[in-house]
């Protein structure tokens, strides 16, 4: 086990308010509305993949890694959702994109468009970019898992929630669409 605290509690219902940042409570109200079904799991932060492997055990599920991208001319921002045990490789995904020289995007552009921090990358941010500037890429084996995983805009939990529900009620209600790629192990 990792050096850090995870509730063993799986709630599916949202938390209180209190001690909670507006943006997270706002995902929960997200997913409220939408009727979308979840599992929440509380804990310290996570900061990497890595430290998400005890969290992947107990909600049995794969944490994706999301990894905040932009163009070398830092005008096209893409989200990337991929299984956390892949390895990213620029290169083959800006082949896919047709946009070579990909990078980490600066951490501003992440506050302005998705209103997330670094460690708290998360497709939900994706309801605060509301002008659509970030393209989703998701890559096929995420798709292929009934559930996947990820952070309420914050890196002190993590839920369990139905890929169908992310594909067919939440992303089409925020207004975003997904190009699925093929990122190789």
């Amino acid at each position: 086990m990792n050096d850090f605290y995870i509730d063993p509690v799986m709630y599916t219902c949202k938390p209180a308010p209190a001690g909670r940042l507006e943006k997270e409570m706002r995902v929960y109200d997200l997913l409220e509305k939408l009727e979308v079904s979840f599992i929440r799991l509380d804990h310290d932060v996570t900061p990497t993949i890595e430290a998400c492997n005890d969290i992947d055990h107990l909600l049995d599920i794969e944490i994706c890694k999301n990894l905040f991208l932009c163009n070398a001319q830092k005008n096209k921002f893409y989200l990337l959702m991929m299984p956390g045990s892949k390895k990213f490789r620029t290169s083959e995904l800006g082949k896919q994109i047709n946009s070579p020289r990909l990078s980490f995007a600066p951490p501003s552009y992440m506050e302005e468009y998705l209103d997330i921090t670094p460690g708290s990358v998360s497709v939900l941010g994706l309801m605060n970019d509301k002008k659509n500037q970030v393209q989703l890429l998701i890559d096929e084996d995420v798709l292929k898992d009934e559930y996947f995983g990820c952070h309420p805009c914050i890196n002190t939990t993590s839920l369990k929630i139905k890929t169908r529900d992310l594909t067919e009620k939440i992303l089409p209600h925020i207004h975003h669409s997904m190009t699925v790629v093929t990122l190789t192990e």
